[in-house]
């Protein structure tokens, strides 16, 4: 008797369970949690925006799924991952043409592009810094602090960015780092060659648009040919121009102008001859102040 009573009580405490635990809802399942579940790739800290949550994810599933740096990868016709090439100064990356994969702004570009279906930031490392989908903008003094998951963490100089990297929250970083590598979570690495982080902006853009020309063009910190460098374009890129003023006359390429244009993104100037359009943009208020 006393084993039959011992059986019978053990069934009724489990029903007392099954029926008294509220049962968890559709809403409650897909809560997103505060941090991975094992502290490795995932969103580890509150507050990023739905995009930058599903870039996160995107390239925490390349992570998952093992998947290596290779040099130039990620820079197909389309975003994902390619073959890459040999790096001629790594001689590390003598198998990535033989390597499906990114490099660091591959993983970028096609996190995002996950994230928001468009092909939003199509370059290399300087290219998504400086990108006129900007929504804020960090530099290095500035540490951790201000950051949300999502955010773009970029290494080098102002002239010369050769590393780029989403923040994870909580000191992380997911990265495709060098040859030889799989992409990884890092300790986000600061002093050094850290320079800052920028924000994505992945809804509309505010102000002017417009397309550069020209190679090697250098930005200015003034409106002057013979003021402090900023940032060279390598090539053509979209940039957002925030007003523009009469200043020093430049002759280049054939052309004459004396208008500036101000790129809020360098926070730096360069000369209207390189913007493609008129000598004096439409749609540009003149710089006042």
């Amino acid at each position: 008797m006393l084993r039959r009573s011992g059986a019978i009580g053990t069934l009724i405490a489990l029903l007392t369970v099954l029926f008294l635990t509220p049962a968890a809802t559709a809403a409650d399942r897909f809560v997103r949690p505060a941090k991975a579940a094992d502290g490795g790739c995932g969103v580890l800290a509150p507050g990023a925006p739905a995009a930058a949550e599903r870039a996160i994810d995107a390239a925490c599933a390349q992570v998952a799924a093992g998947v290596w740096y290779t040099w130039d990868g990620g820079h197909g016709d389309q975003p994902g991952a390619t073959y890459g090439k040999k790096d001629p100064t790594d001689p590390a990356s003598d198998d990535d043409p033989n390597r499906l994969g990114f490099d660091c702004s591959g993983l970028v570009r096609y996190a995002y592009a996950q994230a928001t279906g468009a092909d939003m930031l199509n370059g290399d490392a300087s290219d998504q810094y400086y990108t006129y989908r900007t929504a804020d903008r960090f530099t290095a003094a500035q540490g951790l602090a201000p950051l949300l998951p999502g955010d773009l963490l970029a290494y080098g100089t102002s002239a010369d960015l050769h590393h780029i990297a989403i923040y994870l929250g909580a000191g992380k970083m997911v990265e495709a780092r060098q040859s030889g590598t799989k992409l990884m979570v890092s300790d986000v690495r600061l002093g050094g060659d850290y320079f800052g982080a920028v924000r994505v902006d992945t809804g509309s853009v505010e102000g002017p648009v417009f397309r550069t020309w020209g190679t090697g063009v250098w930005t200015k910190a003034q409106p002057s040919t013979a003021a402090a460098r900023v940032y060279a374009f390598p090539g053509p890129r979209t940039v957002r121009v925030a007003c523009q003023k009469h200043a020093e006359v430049v002759t280049a390429d054939g052309y004459t102008n004396d208008a500036w244009s101000y790129l809020p993104d360098y926070h730096a100037w360069v000369t209207n001859i390189y913007i493609q359009g008129p000598a004096w943009l439409d749609g540009v208020p003149t710089c006042t102040g």
